[in-house]
């Protein structure tokens, strides 16, 4: 019998619709994660349009999505063969892979709630003669829950200091981990057994800042406003604050999830026609704010013992914009005595590559049959393990 290493790949395309994100993941004896390689692929302006352009209901959508559904597959093979020729790596070598796909629609509060995920698991599996673990999602919301977040299950296998998962820590600490994708989400890991871990959208991460900076820097180098650059030449508004942070998703108690099918320039327009002129570099500038200060209330809401000490870690593409990171400290600074801003590169996960390597623990926990999602985050009747084998 070979003993030749064997691996899982992760593989998640956000809310940002920039690119794909390809994790090369092993697991030890004792379930002891392994993080390898790396690979992203940028997608080309058509396609990161094409996938925008269902965020939001509009004509011909059913041709579109599944035409995207198929494209997307393909493109993902493709990532997956350079990958594995980079690392002289075959298709043998690999067990299987989470496939998170490219979600264009979440609607966790309709009556009859759904989301979607596309990047055809059976295509990708036929393509890569790999098998695919995928559409994570849905049986989580059969079970009456929000299918989102997904990831603090793993975060807590991770990231946690409660002294039930890390014995050999001293002192009291609450882990926040926080993703700043298009989206911005939270994990609630306690210090104490007496509260339970948990996860939720805070709103927007870097969708609004992207998309604004997009329309008002067209002919721009990059998609995005590059540390935040552009946003510190302005001022915060505060009477757009107050208008943003009005909004009712952020009364909504947890569980609770968001998409840029809420969070888009539409409804920034909308709040924009209820305050006097701010210039575009003011309006950055106090979407920074906002992103920073949603995301602060909602640690400040769970941290609720002073004596704790706490420890955030942050990933995702907004670890890279200065002014937000700055704009998170002044925050903290004003909420919380004893704290730490950290990435989560300090546990060795690359915070461009948590969500990639999410996946494929969830592909491996799909495989030990492990409870993969947790009822306290997600709203769920019950525990259960996520996903779904679909085979070349």
């Amino acid at each position: 019998m070979s003993n030749k290493q064997k691996y899982y790949i992760g593989l998640m395309s956000g809310t940002s619709a920039d690119g794909i994100d390809l994790a090369l993941v092993s697991f030890e004896r004792n379930h002891k994660l392994r993080h390898h390689a790396s690979y992203y692929q940028p997608y080309s302006n058509e396609i990161a349009e094409q996938i925008k352009s269902l965020y939001r209901p509009n004509a011909n959508e059913i041709d579109r999505a599944f035409t995207l559904d198929v494209a997307l597959a393909k493109l993902f093979s493709r990532a997956i063969h350079d990958f594995l020729a980079q690392q002289h790596l075959t298709h043998a070598d690999i067990i299987a892979l989470g496939n998170h796909g490219q979600t264009i629609r979440h609607r966790p509060l309709n009556t009859n709630a759904f989301t979607l995920q596309i990047g055809c698991c059976q295509t990708l599996a036929t393509l890569t003669n790999i098998r695919v673990i995928g559409q994570f999602r849905r049986k989580d919301m059969a079970l009456g829950g929000q299918g989102a977040p997904l990831v603090p299950a793993f975060h807590q296998t991770i990231f946690s200091e409660n002294k039930t998962h890390n014995p050999s820590s001293k002192n009291a600490i609450d882990v926040f981990v926080v993703n700043i994708g298009g989206i911005a989400n939270l994990t609630f890991l306690p210090a104490q057994d007496t509260f339970k871990t948990l996860g939720y959208d805070t709103g927007p991460g870097n969708a609004l800042m992207d998309d604004w900076f997009q329309l008002h820097n067209p002919d721009s180098t990059f998609k995005y406003d590059k540390n935040g650059n552009w946003a510190a030449t302005g001022i915060i508004n505060d009477e757009l604050l107050h208008q943003l942070l009005s909004d009712n998703y952020f009364k909504l108690p947890a569980p609770k999830s968001t998409g840029r099918e809420y969070f888009h320039l539409p409804w920034l327009q909308k709040q924009l026609n209820n305050v006097a002129h701010i210039s575009s570099q003011d309006v950055q500038a106090t979407l920074t704010a906002f992103t920073a200060i949603t995301i602060v209330n909602a640690i400040t809401q769970h941290h609720l013992d002073n004596t704790n000490m706490v420890k955030i870690y942050l990933c995702g593409g907004g670890t890279h914009n200065k002014d937000l990171k700055n704009q998170l400290n002044q925050q903290l600074e004003k909420q919380i005595t004893n704290y730490e801003l950290l990435l989560t590169n300090q546990k060795d996960i690359d915070v461009d590559q948590l969500e990639a390597i999410a996946f494929a623990w969830l592909a491996f926990a799909y495989d030990k049959k492990f409870l993969s999602n947790m009822p306290a985050v997600t709203g769920a009747s019950k525990g259960c393990t996520l996903g779904t084998e679909f085979l070349p």
